[in-house]
């Protein structure tokens, strides 16, 4: 709603008319305080609002933030080298010597 000048003047005439003018400076007070309490008021509903709004939001972003730094760090080469190329470092048993280099293997004995 927009008023223009001349309806400006016509209510500032009125309210000096209706109320006189030694009450028009305490009557701009607590108009001026009303509006204030209002912008308040709509100022905190606001907040709330964005509070409630975002929080789903923010979640989200989490969410996908934390799918983007997976990711990133997955590397499907890495799976493929621990399946199939066995590092014989990575157990804590020493390697076992093949049965043509160990002199103390018998081979297959029938009894």
């Amino acid at each position: 709603m927009e008023l223009s000048f001349g309806e400006m003047a016509l209510i500032a005439v009125a309210i000096v008319v209706l109320f006189g003018p030694d009450k028009l400076p305490s009557i701009a007070r607590d108009l001026g305080a009303g509006v204030r309490k209002m912008r308040g008021a709509v100022e905190d509903i606001k907040t709330e609002i964005m509070k409630e709004t975002d929080n789903p939001v923010s979640e989200i972003k989490r969410e996908i933030e934390k799918v983007k730094d997976a990711a990133k760090e997955f590397n499907p080469m890495n799976d493929m080298h621990k399946d199939f190329l066995p590092n014989p470092t990575a157990s804590n048993e020493p390697p076992k010597p093949k049965p043509a280099d160990d002199e103390t293997h018998e081979g297959p004995v029938s009894r």
